[in-house]
């Protein structure tokens, strides 16, 4: 009895929500994917599934052998990629998670490069601001930026960016440059939604750290979205110089308060603490910190 194929089979079952999706996934008749859940039913003496006409489901049991199935597949499926990384190339799906605006400026470029150096590797690419759950949503690699909070996760500094106040020069000559971050409250605001500190915008000045909650106009969970309000003149924006170093660069953005500096964030690729790292996130991190050794948005 071939153990790893029961639970291959199992796993696939629970992952595509039915027996026929399971046999096209693992290019099987749906015959021989109902008997390969059934036997292993009756092996167990436990109903893993829940079935109906309409409607299957893992049941306790089968949630918690479902997880310990999954475990045990990536494993193997791991040692298989390390095994093969030894004996030349790695092969593989990889799973990302990077955040839209930096996934689309900065990475983008560079995945076709990547894909060419390792023909055998595929990627699957989610773009999404919001910090997801590498382990629960089964990703290998995440990008952050940020201060990183203390967690579970392995964390590999690619390079910093800086926040940046600017705004184009046509506001700044209608509205005056703010000179200290309390003038601030005098001016449009256009204002990224998902900054961990929220509408609280600190500066490190002369005096020390300067705190001020800012009251946006516009308020977006975009920071191309700022970014574009702002050289339509429609305000002041505090945006990572990945976005705006270029617009900072040819003078259609302009930096304001001189005196007064953001914080500055760091560019990370984090991974699942595991017993060993997998050859395929390895090359991958390798690969970006090797292209992020000199970033040009600053």
């Amino acid at each position: 009895m071939d153990k790893f194929q029961e639970m291959k089979v199992f796993a696939g079952v629970v992952d595509a929500g039915s027996f026929t999706g399971a046999a096209n996934l693992l290019d099987m008749s749906k015959a021989a994917v109902s008997r390969h859940v059934a036997e292993l039913e009756e092996r167990l003496g436990v109903r893993l599934l829940h079935r109906t006409t309409r409607k299957l489901s893992p049941t306790t049991e089968g949630e918690i052998f479902h997880a310990r199935c999954r475990e045990l597949l990536d494993n193997l499926d791991e040692a298989e990629a390390e095994i093969t990384s030894r004996s030349g190339e790695a092969a593989g799906l990889l799973k990302l998670n990077v955040p839209v605006s930096f996934g689309l400026m900065h990475l983008a470029p560079l995945w076709p490069a990547f894909l060419e150096q390792h023909p055998k590797l595929a990627l699957d690419i989610t773009l999404s601001d919001r910090v997801v759950d590498l382990v629960e949503e089964g990703f290998d690699v995440g990008v952050r930026i940020g201060q990183l909070p203390a967690s579970s996760l392995i964390s590999r500094k690619l390079g910093s960016t800086r926040l940046a106040l600017c705004a184009s020069p046509e506001y700044l000559e209608r509205h005056g440059a703010p000179g200290h971050p309390d003038a601030l409250l005098e001016h449009d605001i256009i204002s990224y939604s998902l900054f961990s500190s929220g509408e609280n915008w600190s500066f490190t000045g002369p005096e020390g750290e300067v705190s001020v909650k800012v009251r946006p106009r516009l308020r977006t969970n975009s920071g191309d979205t700022c970014r574009a309000a702002a050289l339509r003149h429609q305000g002041i924006i505090l945006q990572p110089t990945f976005i705006v170093g270029p617009d900072l660069a040819q003078g259609t953005l302009r930096e304001t308060m001189p005196g007064f500096r953001a914080v500055e964030l760091g560019v990370y690729a984090v991974y699942p603490s595991r017993k060993f790292v997998s050859p395929k996130v390895r090359l991958l991190i390798d690969f970006l910190v090797e292209r992020f050794a000199d970033p040009d948005w600053d």
